[in-house]
């Protein structure tokens, strides 16, 4: 299947009224982890051009440490995927503890970076993104739109890149289970 493009969203629909935004509900942990990849997946274009615009500035600052920044980070990512993917252990850590897993990943990485030169490189035109991202994911609310785009992406209709970085944590595995459960009830 080819990798599709999600569109950018208005202005409007990714920062309307206060309305639309609510603290999630830090005791269901389930609910809140939902909200966050909907919007992911629903925002991803308006997050890339967020992350673009601070990457550029940081790395036009800074040009030599951005490049090791984000080389150090996009390794430790693929090298934990590829070890969780082969101990059962980290496995399941990814799948109930998402957000642990991005955790580590970026902690990895800032020793490694620390290790390496410049801490503050990291802070800003990394970790300042990816927080700005899960704030925006975690607060904003979602809508009819937001909800039937995602299904398409949950049953296979389309893939886009948050998709596959998300399949890659493992957090759109068990909607295409419960699809599929319900396919199968409904065929008895």
């Amino acid at each position: 299947m080819e990798v599709q493009v999600a569109p950018l969203r208005s202005w409007e629909d990714f920062f309307p009224g206060s309305d639309r935004f609510a603290r999630p509900d830090f005791k269901d942990i389930s609910k809140w982890n939902n909200r966050v990849v909907n919007n992911l997946l629903y925002y991803q274009t308006n997050y890339l051009m967020v992350a673009a615009v601070v990457v550029a500035i940081v790395g036009f600052l800074s040009p030599l440490n951005m490049l090791i920044g984000g080389t150090v980070v996009v390794l430790v990512f693929l090298g934990f995927v590829w070890v969780s993917h082969n101990k059962d252990i980290l496995r399941r850590m990814k799948k109930q503890y998402p957000t642990t897993f991005v955790i580590v990943i970026m902690l990895s990485s800032y020793f490694l970076i620390s290790y390496l030169g410049d801490v503050m490189v990291f802070m800003f035109g990394i970790t300042l993104p990816l927080l700005l991202m899960f704030i925006h994911a975690s607060l904003r609310l979602r809508n009819i739109k937001n909800k039937l785009e995602n299904k398409k992406e949950e049953i296979g209709l389309k893939k886009t890149p948050m998709g596959i970085i998300l399949d890659a944590l493992e957090q759109q595995e068990d909607n295409i289970n419960k699809l599929a459960d319900y396919i199968s009830k409904v065929k008895e």
